[in-house]
């Protein structure tokens, strides 16, 4: 029954993707066969619809958890897979071997980039062992939000995250509320925290190398600071009031008393080298290699290696006990690596969509942002469930075509920043601070959740998430940002 229902819904994706391809397409195919054409914009050609799967795929994640508890606890990877191909299947049959290559660039340019930096840094910071009888009462909760906030920004908010999310726990695991502790951990740690440097946040690091100097982001700093001091103030309050209504000043940690004592320490340098090669593959231009038709920097495919490898070191070289004594699994990773490829793939039409600008699906949208509001909400919106890079490339070339239109990249750029730094501010405030709104809105929010569940913290569902903490919480700080700086 199963298959069947898979064969129908891939059946009518499609026979609704073929049927809507325009007249247009086919003359192109025809002319492209025969080598008289390029092949064509698929961004200009998808219809809004195309992003059924993607919204199936978030749908999925956010409610099968609830409904079918067990089957997505042993086939969340079929899921993911079935959607993937419910997108990919029907492309290929109506757009050919344009598609083909979109699906390859996408899988080799950003997911298997994006996989191998989340897995390096997941495995490094696991051998990093924090021992010791941290109590997280509300201060020290509050301090080391604080530090995993300052640090975010030099080693990237999933090293910030992966480096204290165990500890965090540790400090916590006599407490019977800590459902709201993690999420205030992803909303500053893996999120608001990155915004100050290119190392900090996926996006920053796309501006920068389009132009945007290294320390330009040091502009956001005010938007940061009011964030985090409304986001910590908040969760002090919270904390003291559960710290008091449970009654944990007087209910012992679990386990011994220790002193606090770092272990794995040779850890940190090889941290240093993950940041270390993320800046290189960003400085330098060695040329390009072709692999199956998609074109890729020398220094990527370098940078991906050299993670691979100091992954690598750090498993031959930290103590198994550490790991052991770090709870340490591959649980967590493999659940991100097969939920993020059918995300990747089914959000592909989002992204063509939105980088056809003002002549795709989305171009009521590209056409209607045209203030630093609209662009701090615009970008924030997209980001908080889409892939915050190419949201942010877009959003960025958005403002480059509007004001320097025809002049060269180089240049205008040159002049946003000097000229216009509302609006580069607006953009990469919103690509950053919104990651926070989901759990798929930044690489390490689903790594932490997974992270929390499997050493016995309940965290909300996706829906819950969003509704419960994001709303309440985000949006109106977001809204304060927004009165504050984006509108004169």
């Amino acid at each position: 029954m199963r298959r069947f229902l898979a064969l129908g819904v891939l059946g009518i994706f499609a026979i609704l993707m073929f049927f809507s391809v325009p007249a247009t397409l086919v003359h192109a195919s025809t002319a492209q066969a025969a080598g008289s054409s390029a092949p064509p914009d698929l961004g200009e050609l998808l219809p809004i619809w195309s992003c059924i799967p993607f919204a199936c795929m978030l749908l999925s994640i956010a409610l099968m958890p609830l409904v079918l508890p067990n089957f997505w606890h042993h086939h969340y990877g079929k899921v993911s897979i079935f959607w993937a191909a419910a997108m990919g299947v029907p492309f290929v049959i109506a757009f050919g071997g344009t598609a083909v290559h979109a699906i390859i660039h996408i899988i080799l340019a950003d997911y298997v980039p994006f996989i191998i930096l989340l897995w390096s840094l997941y495995t490094v910071s696991g051998g990093i062992l924090l021992r010791g009888s941290l109590r997280g009462t509300p201060v020290v909760n509050t301090l080391m939000l604080l530090v995993g906030t300052a640090i975010a920004s030099w080693m990237g908010t999933t090293g910030a995250a992966m480096l204290l999310i165990r500890p965090f726990l540790r400090a916590n695991n006599f407490r019977k509320n800590r459902s709201f502790m993690v999420v205030f951990f992803i909303f500053l740690v893996a999120n608001v925290g990155g915004s100050l440097t290119p190392l900090g946040d996926p996006p920053l690091f796309l501006g920068f190398l389009h132009g945007v100097s290294f320390f330009w982001t040091m502009k956001i700093l005010p938007h940061m600071l009011l964030v985090v001091g409304l986001l910590l103030t908040v969760y002090f309050l919270l904390d003291s009031y559960y710290y008091r209504k449970e009654g944990a000043k007087d209910r012992p940690s679990k386990g011994p008393k220790e002193p606090l004592k770092l272990e794995g320490t040779h850890n940190f340098f090889l941290l240093a080298g993950i940041v270390g090669a993320v800046l290189m593959s960003g400085l330098v231009n060695w040329g390009e290699v072709n692999t199956l038709g998609v074109h890729r920097g020398i220094q990527d495919w370098a940078r991906d290696g050299l993670l691979i490898v100091i992954g690598a070191l750090s498993l031959l070289t930290t103590r198994v006990d550490v790991r052991e004594d770090n709870n340490f699994t591959w649980a967590p990773i493999i659940e991100v690596a097969l939920l993020f490829i059918g995300i990747f793939i089914t959000m592909l039409p989002c992204l063509l969509i939105l980088k056809a600008g003002p002549n795709g699906a989305m171009a009521f949208l590209i056409k209607a942002v045209n203030q630093p509001a609209h662009y701090f909400w615009a970008a924030g919106a997209l980001s908080a469930f889409l892939d915050n890079a190419p949201t942010y490339l877009t959003f960025f070339s958005t403002a480059l075509g509007s004001f320097y239109p025809g002049v060269p990249e180089a240049v205008s750029v040159t002049h946003l920043m000097g000229e216009l730094p509302d609006y580069l501010a607006a953009i990469s405030a919103g690509a950053v601070f919104f990651g926070a709104c989901s759990y798929i809105g930044n690489a390490p929010n689903f790594m932490v959740r997974s992270i929390a569940e499997e050493a016995g913290t309940k965290m909300p569902s996706f829906f819950g998430y969003v509704v419960k903490y994001a709303l309440v919480f985000l949006i109106p700080c977001f809204a304060v940002v927004t009165l504050v700086f984006f509108v004169k």
